[in-house]
């Protein structure tokens, strides 16, 4: 078979050949062949050159009204937004550094003072003083009382505590103290934060490893990083009421220790006071897991305290301290030798004054300091005249008396000597607690530094 001639090339003239030394310069011009379609793409618009929609006048004015309302929206929420309501101010300085006398001095002077009545006790973390009062929690310097930092809301404070080398203050929120926000002592920066469901008024009780609001209808738990463990007794909008074994309940006092939580009922239908003892983390939040409750013989009744053994109720009808197991079983019964009255005075604060020292926990009925022993909380002697639970400072347990401080033998509860102090004329209850050199008195609603 013969191969077909080629044709390519008959209706082409053949190309000639440059002549020499052309190349680089058709190259270097970039010299290409005439196309009769070239003219036609010259005059069709580049798409760069095409007229933007956006150029027509309605279009940029609806550009300017969007990016006014988008303006506008921010605007509103940063005038509601938590951030332009909160003042935060961290210290530029560490604590001082602090070392306690080596013993209680002869003499104390007043050296500062400043409105605390958010603090129902004084709170002394991370080697600041903490004071709470009209919306602003702050670090001062402990031997002059200057502000190191601040923290503040445009809310009212509920309560301030110290609890686990923090400060935990709670803020009142829409219908009850419900902004949690947790703060370094040493440096004012905020570490957490929750919202919840606490009753206004309220106060914190603590143990070693979680913090409970106190309330009439309910009780909250979070533990150290403010996630809510426990919720107990009326809680708003339930997804499964029948989770709380109690709901109509009413609460007079509450204590906390050994990762439980105690508190004292009143229920419906029932004469005597309930003693309901619960964990302080269960398996849900909202469903709360009781270690024991069991009916008092009396209508009225304090829980005192809470250790790793027992747990104290006084009632004062009886005048007597019961101490229980945390199977619910009563181990012993101890005559106190304190007026019915003071027993019979539920704190409105729902918490019992105690404190805790190197050997002894201490109880103030109102006008008694009532020495328990650590473990099994039983009682080893009394103190009488006295106003607070006391302290330890410079290595001794001192405790607030009219006039002045009292310095108290632990294991006897003998005077082994006494301070005098003027406090301008306050006579009521006092709270304490020791920084260093310094000796912080709570009285009612403002802080007084002595050195």
């Amino acid at each position: 078979m013969s191969t077909p001639p080629d044709r390519s090339s008959e209706h082409s003239p053949a190309t000639p050949a440059h002549p020499p030394g052309t190349e680089d310069v058709l190259a270097s011009a970039d010299v290409r062949p005439t196309d009769p379609t070239d003219s036609a793409l010259s005059r069709r618009p580049s798409r760069s050159s095409r007229r933007s929609p956006w150029d027509r006048p309605r279009d940029r004015i609806l550009a300017a009204v969007l990016a006014v309302v988008c303006a506008a929206a921010v605007t509103v929420v940063w005038l509601f937004s938590d951030s332009r309501a909160t003042e935060h101010r961290t210290a530029s300085v560490p604590p001082p550094r602090l070392d306690p006398p080596a013993a209680v001095p002869g003499s104390l002077a007043e050296r500062w003072r400043a409105p605390s009545e958010a603090t129902p006790e004084p709170v002394a973390e991370g080697g600041f003083v903490i004071t709470a009062s009209a919306g602003t929690v702050a670090g001062r310097d402990p031997l002059t009382g200057e502000i190191r930092w601040s923290y503040s809301r445009d809310l009212e404070l509920c309560t301030v505590a110290g609890a686990w080398s923090k400060a935990v203050a709670v803020y009142r929120k829409d219908l009850g103290c419900s902004e949690v926000t947790q703060l370094d002592p040493s440096t004012g920066r905020r570490t957490a934060q929750r919202n919840g469901d606490a009753e206004a008024p309220t106060r914190l009780v603590v143990d070693d490893a979680h913090v409970t609001t106190t309330g009439e209808r309910l009780l909250n738990t979070w533990r150290s990083d403010l996630v809510q463990t426990m919720e107990y007794g009326r809680v708003p909008a339930p997804e499964n009421p029948q989770r709380q074994p109690r709901s109509g309940c009413r609460y007079s006092n509450v204590s906390a220790g050994a990762d439980k939580v105690g508190v004292i009922e009143h229920c419906p239908k029932e004469v005597g006071a309930r003693l309901t003892v619960l964990k302080a983390a269960g398996e849900e939040s909202d469903e709360p897991e009781q270690v024991f409750s069991t009916l008092l013989a009396e209508p009225t009744a304090q829980l005192v305290a809470m250790s790793e053994e027992r747990v104290a109720v006084a009632l004062p009808e009886q005048r007597r301290l019961l101490l229980f197991d945390y199977e619910g079983e009563q181990r012993s019964s101890h005559d106190i030798a304190v007026p019915t009255a003071e027993l019979a005075t539920v704190p409105d604060s729902g918490v019992v004054p105690v404190s805790s020292g190197r050997e002894n926990v201490y109880w103030f009925t109102g006008s008694h300091t009532v020495a328990l022993s650590a473990g099994e909380l039983r009682p080893r002697w009394i103190a009488e005249n006295t106003l607070g639970p006391g302290t330890v400072f410079a290595g001794e347990y001192v405790v607030p008396i009219p006039g002045g401080l009292a310095v108290l033998d632990e294991r006897t509860g003998a005077t082994t000597r006494t301070v005098a102090v003027d406090r301008r004329g306050h006579d009521g209850s006092i709270e304490l607690e020791a920084i260093g050199p310094v000796l912080i008195e709570q009285r009612g609603r403002t802080l007084v530094a002595l050195r």
